[in-house]
């Protein structure tokens, strides 16, 4: 977990926005962050103290002279104990509050007071965002080297669309996990396969496998949020495209190469994780294929090798294979390594309890030529992020 035991303060002011608010503090509690909440008393028009309490499990804080705090002092403290602040929604008001330090009241007055990093999600009426002012204000607090989250565009609660719509949770936690990660692989661009491919055998059925994509995308979104320039080809999976990665969707082994082949000319790493079709049928029924016999035979051909393919390119990126195995794990994965020209492959035991194929824990074991490491059972969040920082390792050493 990225933001386990960081601690968060979130700022809220006056928004509609503020109704997302609640959704973001459950999900930052999910990544076992240390959550507390000052409202300004805008805020407590749109959504209660006690809501915000309920979900971050601790005193929501409203006043600058509180007399429980220690020396009632409650902005010190607070300004004092954050690893960062996080405002959000961020109002025009506030945004022009901070850019001219006033502290006439509780969040305002500990923006000034702490050392930690301040980040905003803005949230306004699309002609407030693009007003002079308020992008003037935004230039200079980019300046003091506040981040800025957003804003994004789209419809709005007062009907005009445009730039001003505050981030969504997940959004907004993705940021948080941004600044919280080492950038070990910067502007490095990154292709990464996913999920499974389907070959059709008529209009309504088809040869497939079991992957769910889970780890793939968990390889993707730790990536981005390491630095890189993600794309992820995808084949079926029932996942949420992951947030800030460059996703091309396809359907069987075919398509799959041919988008490999377009993106890999301007990558840095190639992470193969796919389930890609080895076989297809030879020949696709038009129409469906009626059970009017016992028994069927179709002809099945191999599929282009895409992991080969990339290999054998006189340019060739970084390539880190997957291997998939019900048994001897270590000799398949080292031959696939060798055979196929990688630089690194992952390698796990497929059809065991609780890991592998459709479930959200795995554990793996990595091979390069010149050592490996197991990296043991865990969600295949972490185990993405322990692999990740494994591939930028070795993508330095032999770089």
């Amino acid at each position: 977990m990225l933001l386990k035991d960081k601690k968060v303060l979130i700022g809220m002011t006056g928004s509609i926005a503020a109704y997302k608010m609640a959704d973001l503090v459950r999900r930052l509690k999910e990544q076992q962050a240390d959550v507390r909440v000052v409202m300004s008393q805008a805020a407590t028009q749109f959504i209660t103290p006690l809501t915000m309490q309920a979900v971050s499990g601790h005193k929501v804080y409203t006043d600058l002279l509180d007399a429980e705090a220690e020396a009632a002092m409650g902005h010190i403290e607070l300004a004092r104990w954050a690893d960062i602040i996080l405002i959000a929604p961020a109002s025009a008001d506030f945004l022009a509050k901070l850019t001219h330090g006033f502290a006439d009241d509780l969040l305002s007055t500990l923006c000034l007071a702490t050392t930690a990093p301040i980040a905003v999600a803005p949230a306004m009426n699309q002609q407030m965002w693009k007003a002079a002012a308020t992008q003037a204000n935004c230039q200079t607090l980019q300046q003091r080297h506040i981040q800025f989250f957003g804003p994004a565009s789209g419809l709005q609660a007062c009907g005009e669309d445009g730039l001003g719509r505050m981030l969504e949770p997940l959004e907004l936690v993705d940021y948080l996990q941004q600044h919280f990660t080492q950038p070990l692989l910067a502007n490095k661009n990154i292709v990464i396969t996913a999920g499974g491919t389907r070959e059709d055998i008529d209009p309504v059925r088809f040869i497939s496998n079991r992957s769910s994509g889970k780890m793939g995308y968990a390889i993707a979104k730790a990536a981005q949020l390491a630095g890189a320039n993600v794309t992820l080809i995808t084949g079926q999976t029932c996942l949420a495209m992951p947030y800030r990665v460059n996703t091309v969707q396809v359907y069987n082994a075919q398509s799959m190469y041919e988008a490999v082949m377009q993106h890999i000319p301007t990558a840095d790493i190639f992470i193969a994780t796919a389930a890609v079709a080895d076989y297809r049928p030879q020949q696709q029924a038009t129409q469906k294929i009626k059970k009017t016999q016992d028994s069927m035979r179709i002809e099945l051909s191999k599929t282009t090798d895409i992991l080969a393919s990339v290999g054998q390119l006189a340019q060739k990126p970084f390539i880190v294979g997957f291997a998939a195995e019900t048994h001897n794990v270590e000799t398949y994965a080292k031959g696939k390594m060798e055979h196929k020209n990688l630089d690194m492959i992952a390698a796990n035991l497929v059809g065991v309890e609780n890991a592998g194929f459709e479930s959200d824990h795995n554990a793996l074991t990595v091979y390069w030529r010149q050592g490996q490491k197991a990296l043991p059972h865990n969600t295949k969040t972490v185990l993405a992020q322990e692999l990740v920082r494994l591939i930028a390792e070795r993508y330095r050493a032999t770089s």
